[in-house]
């Protein structure tokens, strides 16, 4: 393994906007991250931080992130949301994705959560393969449902 597995830090905040951005644009949208690296900063490593951060790093560069956060289930109690698994391009297949993974995985059971949760765009059939060959059960039959910003203000205002 030419990598290795870490807690991320401060210092790797850049590095992981840009693999924020990278998975945006290979999720066909490219202008869709309106975060900065304060706000990642702010929200990551502040005294309350929203979310906990795994990199994959290899000499000295990361190259890959798991990005998760607590959340809790009406039915199940504890869970996390695995908001973003991602390694860049040039470096995919080298088995960084199924450690960043299993990092959560394990972070989460170590921890005492009932469930790990996230979201897959479902033209990536690699990504559906991949987590229905570990277990994970995948939910066909669900949709999410967002609202963002401008429509939240829009709904608040005219209610």
């Amino acid at each position: 393994m030419s990598f290795v597995i870490r807690e991320g830090q401060e210092k790797d905040v850049q590095s992981v906007l840009d693999l924020i951005t990278e998975l945006a644009v290979f999720e066909k949208e490219p202008d869709a991250v309106e975060i900065t690296v304060e706000d990642l900063l702010k929200d990551g490593f502040s005294s309350n931080p929203k979310f906990k951060l795994f990199v994959a790093e290899e000499n000295n560069v990361v190259i890959g992130i798991a990005l998760f956060y607590e959340r809790y289930s009406t039915w199940k109690g504890k869970t996390i949301h695995l908001e973003d698994l991602m390694v860049t391009q040039s470096k995919r297949k080298i088995g960084a994705g199924k450690a960043l993974y299993t990092a959560v995985l394990k972070y989460a059971y170590e921890n005492d959560f009932n469930r790990v949760a996230w979201e897959v765009i479902d033209w990536n059939t690699n990504a559906i393969d991949f987590y229905k060959s570990t277990g994970a059960t995948y939910l066909s039959d669900w949709s999410v449902v967002q609202m963002d910003k401008e429509n939240l203000t829009k709904f608040i205002q005219n209610s």
